[in-house]
């Protein structure tokens, strides 16, 4: 159990690190230069460990950059530009959707059916963002808004939603087309890192020569970000999943934003707000809800396999 909740404590760390380094660095850069060096090791650790899988076939080009494009470059130019506008424990409730809006996406997109429970722990989660969306920094107010959000709040959403779609389109890869999680994580971030280094040129960033003030700091929150995402939450992820459910571990997932406000207050002196804390309770409420339905269903299936291959064994 503590290796499940230092898991979620590192995720959360990255929230609080992404918003520090923006202090040496801009925004896009920042984004390009860690993930196409996060891919660039992936790739060379498929290539040194697993050479045989080390190959790209042209037919599945066009879902390698669309992988690439969705999950990595709009997700991370999205809320990056997002987070330098809000603190960091607010982007990380606002990405604690994710597990909404993947069943959103499988509905709308998968067909797939939700249950009654499903769909009041999803109108309470969203419910629990209100408060949060009442109160805005200096910075959002100064980027506008649409309507009752933000324009870094809309960043944010718009990053979560092409992060769900993403992970959906690398299970296809990995599952249908047989490339392994290296392989496919490696090309996309990559892929995905280029793509935001061209951004950064051409909106602007201050390529004299590159767009960074403080070499230093930024190569060793740069560094650490990769060892925390890329090496150490990678494969503790998948070492977990083979002790616990995946149910269990996204449910524990709630441990992230309360994570991410102690860093944001320890290291970064944000404020948190008594909104914060409104919307973790009624969001946790709804997540709570969706996930016991989730719990529940995954048990029944579990035992229709059981006695589907207590069947087999007997015939």
């Amino acid at each position: 159990m503590f290796l499940v909740i230092l898991l979620y404590a590192l995720f959360a760390s990255l929230f609080g690190l992404s918003k520090d380094t923006l202090n040496y660095s801009d925004p896009f850069f920042l984004i390009g230069s860690r993930m196409a060096f996060a891919g660039l090791l992936l790739l060379t650790q498929q290539f040194i460990f697993n050479r045989q899988a080390f190959k790209i076939k042209t037919s599945h080009i066009k879902a390698l950059f669309l992988l690439g494009f969705l999950n990595i470059y709009l997700t991370n130019v999205a809320e990056i530009w997002g987070i330098q506008h809000m603190v960091s424990a607010k982007a990380c409730l606002i990405y604690s959707l994710s597990p909404f809006l993947a069943a959103i996406v499988a509905y709308l997109v998968l067909k797939e059916t939700l249950s009654q429970k499903k769909w009041l722990g999803l109108c309470i989660g969203f419910m629990g963002l209100i408060p949060i969306f009442m109160t805005q920094s200096s910075s959002e107010q100064m980027v506008g808004d649409i309507g009752f959000i933000s324009m870094a709040e809309l960043a944010l959403l718009i990053a979560v939603f092409c992060s769900v779609y993403g992970w959906i389109l690398l299970k296809k890869i990995v599952s249908v087309y047989k490339y392994t999680p290296l392989m496919a994580n490696g090309i996309s971030m990559t892929l995905g890192g280029i793509l935001a280094l061209i951004h950064s040129y051409f909106t602007g960033e201050s390529w004299d020569p590159i767009p960074v003030t403080e070499m230093g700091p930024f190569i060793q929150n740069t560094l650490l970000m990769c060892l925390i995402s890329n090496i150490v939450c990678y494969n503790l992820y998948g070492y977990l999943l083979k002790r616990y459910s995946a149910t269990f571990i996204s449910f524990a997932g709630l441990v992230t934003p309360f994570f991410a406000s102690f860093f944001g207050w320890y290291f970064l002196g944000e404020t948190i707000s008594w909104h914060y804390f409104a919307s973790i309770i009624v969001f946790s409420i709804g997540l709570t809800i969706f996930y016991l339905e989730e719990l529940k269903r995954d048990k029944v299936f579990f035992k229709a396999e059981n006695i589907s291959e207590l069947k087999t064994n007997e015939i």
